[in-house]
């Protein structure tokens, strides 16, 4: 049986959605943002996505705290907006490529600074991009497939976030945590009748779960690969 998410997994009884036990997980001896981007310039570029299925990408941003300790990533939270499958969900900037977009780099860019207000070709650098995923929504997939490039922010002067009306909130979150495993948590989800657990991160109230799940995922295993 596979799960709302598209992974395979028998349909667990329900608990409480809050933070549970973390997992072992390999961890650096540094979160910073100069420890993560030494550790993903060994990620190779990767070639857009050749399925035929529509493109989409998403920019996860990540930016050293005024504290100068461990380097933080941005987070939104989506609208509710009728119609959309990932209406209300934690997520990264990013949607669907644009035919005037030159590439899904470009469709990064454009996203994000439409959605939060940030200029990544001005205040930022790619320093990786994550495997594409197939977007999956109630359970199925829905022919798209989504592009992550993960930028830094190095501008000492960081850009004020402007979330427009696709986005509820914006926030900024300390990484170490979640790639630690320290804010594992379940997200309890109804799909046709059946209750499933839904793996995801604790972040304040709120839970991180499906498809940012699986970038997240991806983003610590990069990190992680030995």
């Amino acid at each position: 049986m596979r799960r709302p998410d598209g992974t395979r997994a028998p349909p667990p009884r329900l608990t409480n959605p809050l933070r549970i036990a973390s997992p072992c997980r390999t961890v650096l001896p540094s979160y910073d943002l100069a420890a993560i981007a030494a550790r993903l310039a060994v990620e190779e570029a990767r070639e857009a996505a050749t399925s035929g299925e529509r493109q989409a990408a998403v920019a996860a941003i990540l930016r050293s705290p005024p504290s100068g300790e461990e380097a933080e990533i941005l987070l939104i939270r989506r609208a509710e907006r009728e119609g959309d499958p990932w209406s209300g969900h934690m997520a990264f900037p990013g949607g669907r490529r644009d035919p005037a977009d030159p590439s899904l780099y470009h469709t990064a860019l454009r996203e994000t600074a439409e959605e939060v207000g940030i200029e990544l070709a001005l205040h930022g650098r790619l320093i990786a991009r994550l495997p594409d995923l197939p977007a999956v929504a109630r359970g199925r997939r829905v022919g798209l497939t989504i592009a992550p490039f993960v930028f830094a922010l190095d501008s000492a002067e960081l850009p004020l976030l402007v979330p427009n009306d696709e986005v509820a909130e914006a926030l900024w979150t300390p990484l170490g945590p979640l790639a630690r495993g320290e804010r594992v948590a379940k997200y309890p989800y109804q799909h046709e009748g059946q209750l499933y657990e839904m793996p995801g991160f604790q972040v304040g109230e709120r839970i991180v779960w499906g498809l940012t799940h699986r970038m997240l995922e991806s983003l610590f295993g990069a990190l992680h690969r030995t």
